[in-house]
């Protein structure tokens, strides 16, 4: 019989925490490496088209089409990943990717016309590593039933939130201080190396999932009516990132620095990480729908401003906090994946969401493209604001789906605002763990808390926390 062993949970969980489960530290190092191209890889595109065509509208479609065909194989992607391993796949697309950047910049510098580099881009797209989405499946895999798995979505949100910082500061300053192309350049190369080595990292690669003679089936993600909600709301986050990107490039031009881009998207970036941090830092006592709803609120009434500045100090100040309320409503979306998606469709789960900021983004790109073009940078972000209300509307009038069929792993004596809306699924958790946990010799608890085991034998002493 296995042996429950105990964690007391009763200590706030945290970064250094998370970053003591055995073998995190040889997949995140890579796995950050692997992913800093990302942040690049839409800027650079958009600032080598419209230097050789001299048009935003002409560079968003052509960064428009790498997002929609990122985000259309994203998926089929993370299908291939749960069935076949991370490696697998994962070496074949690095190396096309690299094959495709430089085509693309090849003949975006030769004056192509916008046709081919529109068709050279899908390949591009196609082609983007998921490696942020296989990142959260080895969390996923590790924490399963741990309260640290929402530390683990914050975490991985700073990190990704980081990449947009330094990614697109590194892109201007290569595509307008080296050359046009310098930036794709050295995004290309950067994802052959940091993908090569994250796929040689195998320790922590969560368990394959292909199709058993038994059954001859397995889950797909986009079957749960909660992904599916959590993709639309992805969208409108999607639409705030393109958006951002074309607008805030048109402005810096507009006031005679171009220059200026890098650094006022990093601070609309910066202030996105820095909620990151502070997400996972607090012990939150509401549930995560709540807790998404609430930011996407915030979302949106920050972006429905930004059209209205007309300063730089003014802009990188809005940029902020537009920053700030896109955190919680991310990391919080990312976080439900584990309650209403199967484990083993959970990578699939995470590059449906990632594809959706893509898709969103693309959208975002080819409107405020032509926004800008037409009449200026503050249209432009008229997209953001546009598209964070449709998404919200959509999320008040589906949050519903958003309650997850199964109870949660995490047991409180006092229900949080998600687990009353399912009374009888908590009554009935409540009731299996009486009975499991003096089987499973786990005794002793304090006041105010309960023991849990779950299927690996893990217990979890969990504090009492009142909505």
């Amino acid at each position: 019989m296995t042996s429950a062993v105990t964690t007391d949970t009763s200590a706030r969980p945290g970064y250094g925490q998370l970053l003591r489960t055995p073998g995190a530290l040889g997949f995140v190092l890579p796995g950050f490496a692997a992913r800093l191209p990302f942040g690049m890889l839409t800027i650079s595109i958009l600032l080598l088209v419209q230097h050789t065509t001299g048009s935003y509208g002409s560079a968003g479609i052509v960064a428009a089409v790498t997002g929609i065909s990122m985000a259309l194989s994203a998926p089929l992607m993370g299908a291939f990943t749960d069935r076949f391993g991370q490696s697998a796949v994962l070496v074949p697309v690095v190396l096309a990717h690299g094959a495709a950047v430089s085509g693309l910049a090849a003949l975006a510098l030769a004056g192509a016309p916008v046709w081919a580099l529109a068709l050279a881009a899908v390949p591009t797209g196609a082609s983007v590593p998921q490696v942020g989405p296989m990142v959260r499946a080895r969390w996923a895999a590790r924490l399963e039933g741990s309260p640290l798995l929402p530390t683990a979505a914050a975490f991985e949100s700073v990190t990704d939130e980081f990449t947009f910082v330094v990614g697109p500061v590194l892109a201007t300053a290569l595509c307008t201080g080296v050359h046009p192309a310098a930036g794709l350049v050295t995004e290309a190369t950067l994802t052959l190396i940091g993908g090569l080595v994250f796929a040689a990292r195998r320790s922590g690669q969560p368990a394959t999932h292909a199709p058993s003679a038994a059954d001859g089936k397995r889950a797909f993600a986009l079957s749960s009516p909660g992904l599916r909600v959590l993709v639309f709301a992805f969208l409108g986050i999607g639409a705030v990132f393109g958006g951002m990107q074309v607008s805030l490039a048109a402005f810096s031009a507009e006031i005679g620095n171009p220059g200026a881009n890098g650094l006022l998207y990093g601070v609309f970036a910066a202030g996105n990480m820095i909620a990151g941090i502070a997400m996972g830092a607090i012990a939150w006592k509401i549930g995560p729908r709540r807790r998404l709803i609430l930011g996407y609120i915030g979302l949106t009434a920050a972006a429905s401003v930004l059209w209205t500045a007309d300063s730089a100090i003014l802009l990188g100040a809005l940029g902020l906090v537009v920053g700030l309320f896109i955190a919680p409503a991310l990391i919080t979306g990312y976080t439900m994946v584990e309650q209403l998606v199967p484990a083993n469709a959970r990578t699939e789960a995470f590059t449906w969401l990632t594809g959706s900021i893509a898709f969103g983004q693309a959208l975002a790109v080819i409107l405020a493209g032509r926004l800008t073009d037409a009449h200026g940078s503050s249209y432009g972000f008229l997209v953001p604001m546009a598209a964070t209300a449709l998404a919200l509307a959509s999320l008040l009038a589906l949050r519903a789906r958003l309650a997850p069929k199964a109870p949660s792993r995490i047991v409180s004596a006092s229900a949080t605002g998600d687990e009353r809306e399912a009374p009888a699924a908590a009554a009935a958790a409540a009731s299996a763990e009486a009975v499991a946990a003096p089987e499973a010799g786990v005794a002793g608890a304090p006041a105010g808390s309960r023991n849990r085991v779950n299927e690996r034998g893990m217990g979890h002493r969990v504090p009492v926390t009142v909505d």
